[in-house]
């Protein structure tokens, strides 16, 4: 912001000019704006979920999309294959409806029709559980506790 936006008039000298304060939160309440409410994630690793109904399939791609490991899709023609689902295009039909994947193995990114999944497992290691701020904040605490100096949390390695 520049000019009168941002409290300054071309017209009055410096010495004069008044720079408007910010509005401060009632402080009593200033907690209430600062926390960002979490959410517990679903331990999905090596679940093999049913898909009965157009609903059933549609849930479990969502669930696997916000999944963060691999997911192995079993094709109604018998193919299997295991990737991570990096997207997912949400259409009126299954048949409009489609995955993607991302292979280990290729650099190839297959698209597999909702209606060609007969199942849906989620057979990789989820690469993020257990590793929220918290997490990390109590495991800063445990080695503060013991007396160690020069404290880092190092991330694990990927595999």
């Amino acid at each position: 912001m520049s000019g009168r936006e941002h409290g300054h008039d071309p017209v009055m000298p410096h010495s004069t000019q008044a720079v408007a304060a910010l509005p401060r939160p009632n402080d009593e309440h200033t907690d209430d704006l600062e926390v960002v409410p979490g959410f517990e994630r679903e331990n999905l690793q090596g679940w093999i979920p049913q898909l009965a109904t157009e609903a059933d399939i549609r849930a479990v791609v969502e669930k696997a999309f916000d999944y963060r490991g691999d997911v192995t899709i079993t094709r109604k023609d018998g193919p299997e294959i295991t990737g991570y689902l990096f997207d997912r295009r949400i259409g009126p039909t299954l048949e409009n409806s489609v995955v993607r994947l991302m292979l280990a193995t290729s650099t190839e990114r297959p698209a597999i029709p909702y209606s060609e999944v007969a199942a849906i497992a989620f057979t990789g290691r989820d690469t993020a559980a257990g590793k929220s701020y918290e997490a990390w904040v109590k495991k800063y605490w445990e080695k503060r506790a013991k007396g160690e100096k020069n404290i880092s949390i190092e991330p694990e390695a990927l595999e």
